[in-house]
């Protein structure tokens, strides 16, 4: 296949993808506890091209680029105060623990509910769980005790959808539970904005390639079908 429609088609699905993570960050943008994600893109190795007559080196020859790996930036955003006896946020380092049909899950999200059967869950109906692990049950007035709420630390947190993550748990945290708050997201709508309109523009500049390079090859094939 032409090189040059290989590596402008590579960026073009490299840019694809990272078009996916922008748009999953502005679409939670408003979610509590929510981490944006990067794209980490990188390039096949090089081509060494040489003169075939003399042997004489002309240059490296790029292979097309292709994402390497997708970082989770775990950095705290900012609290808000909301007053909700059921809203809670971690203040420094670790994850609230909530029990799923999957198994236990990580979050910074601490947008809480009460269940019917009196038990502290997430939007999902999942169970919020404690330091000891055991689901958390809300009083009598309506509100939990910051320190019935577990914060865990997690070693190589990995995110898998919902907000959710997983790792390995390493005992507590040592960040402090404040109640009647949540953590801000951490997607920031104008570098998601301005990362998505430089990622159309490279996209678009693959397309322009390919078109070239088709409409060359076809002139190419008409002048030589011609002779």
């Amino acid at each position: 296949m032409e090189r040059g429609l290989y590596i402008a088609a590579s960026g073009m699905v490299s840019e694809m993808a990272r078009q996916d993570l922008i748009a999953n960050d502005l679409a939670n943008a408003s979610t509590a506890g929510y981490k944006a994600d990067r794209a980490v893109q990188g390039s096949f190795g090089d081509l060494l091209l040489r003169n075939t007559q003399t042997g004489q080196t002309v240059g490296p020859l790029g292979a097309g680029s292709r994402i390497e790996r997708q970082v989770t930036d775990l950095t705290a955003a900012p609290l808000k105060q909301t007053g909700e006896d059921l809203d809670f946020a971690i203040e420094g380092d670790g994850f609230f623990a909530v029990q799923t049909a999957q198994g236990v899950r990580y979050t910074r999200n601490g947008q809480f509910t009460a269940a019917a059967n009196g038990r502290l869950t997430d939007q999902l109906g999942n169970a919020v769980l404690g330091q000891n692990g055991q689901p958390i049950t809300i009083g009598a007035d309506g509100k939990v005790p910051e320190a019935n709420v577990g914060v865990f630390a997690v070693n190589n947190a990995r995110k898998v959808g919902d907000n959710f993550f997983t790792g390995a748990a390493g005992g507590r945290g040592t960040g402090r539970v404040r109640s009647g708050a949540l953590e801000g997201s951490g997607a920031d709508p104008v570098r998601a904005m301005t990362d998505m309109i430089a990622s159309l523009r490279a996209f678009e500049s693959g397309q322009k390639v390919i078109t070239t390079i088709d409409s060359t090859l076809q002139k190419a094939s008409n002048q030589v079908g011609s002779l």
